[in-house]
């Protein structure tokens, strides 16, 4: 494929053929992962393929009980890594840190960059993917079930397969509303409503679309797609619950050694 029909053509699948990925697939996949962008070439990551259908099924609750976990053939999980790099930097009579927030920062965008890398090697070969944000979100239970070691965080992941459904793509704010040119300029209250027009309207349709989304949405008593967002899907006491969980994680795993002793 083209790579503007890849990128114009990505949409989250949820639903997957009951088929294999063949393992030649896959490791091109991998490998065009690897070839992403790192901070100073340290490579900072590592990636975790988990076909096993029973540690599927435990990771099934850790992921918000999402239905791609146990139906896809293959999930992909991208961790920030300085565990194998502290080892060589000990083998090596060198000082071993990177135990810090700026290091699992690092990590973080370095795993985040093949993620996408990923994503797009297998789209380009007629596979589908839907990214989780329960990765992060309970990272604490997923780096428990995948055996992480200190200084290494599940970040982002993904289920992968063949697509049993064919969504149509979903609708992306204007370019006008995303780019500035040279410095940062904040936007008028008009700008605002410009900005999100299209999102409010073809958003709040989604939601009216699907019975059971609509059914929870008028029990809530929400009249836009903003009160759907802060009230029914991201609320406050759910960032916060979230943050103290990656919070805690991070120093459970040795990333939060952020003053001089």
């Amino acid at each position: 494929m083209e790579l503007n029909d890849v990128i114009y053509g990505h949409r989250s699948i949820r639903e997957y053929e009951d088929r294999e990925v063949s393992q030649e697939l896959l490791d091109q996949i991998l490998d065009a992962g690897i070839r992403a962008s790192s901070s100073g070439n340290m490579q900072t990551y590592s990636i975790v393929v988990t076909k096993d259908k029973e540690l599927k099924k435990k990771l099934y609750s850790a992921h918000m009980e999402q239905s791609m976990v146990v139906d896809a053939p293959i999930l992909l999980t991208f961790c920030a890594d300085f565990n194998r790099m502290r080892k060589w930097l000990s083998l090596n009579d060198a000082p071993v840190q990177f135990d810090n927030f700026m290091s699992f920062m690092i990590g973080a965008i370095d795993a985040t960059l093949v993620s996408q890398n990923c994503a797009l090697a297998a789209e380009n070969a007629g596979l589908g993917i839907c990214y989780m944000g329960s990765t992060l979100a309970n990272c604490d239970q997923i780096g428990e079930l995948l055996n992480l070691p200190p200084n290494v965080v599940p970040v982002v992941g993904f289920s992968l397969g063949y697509p049993a459904e064919n969504p149509a793509p979903r609708d992306r704010l204007p370019r006008q509303g995303l780019v500035h040119y040279d410095q940062y300029r904040d936007y008028s209250d008009e700008e605002i409503l410009e900005i999100y027009k299209d999102r409010d309207e073809k958003g709040w349709k989604r939601y009216m679309d699907v019975p059971r989304l609509k059914e929870m949405t008028e029990q809530l008593g929400l009249k836009n797609l903003a009160q759907i967002y802060t009230i029914a899907k991201y609320t406050k006491e759910s960032h916060q619950e979230f943050s103290q969980t990656v919070l805690n994680y991070l120093q459970q795993q040795n990333f939060m050694n952020n003053k001089d002793e």
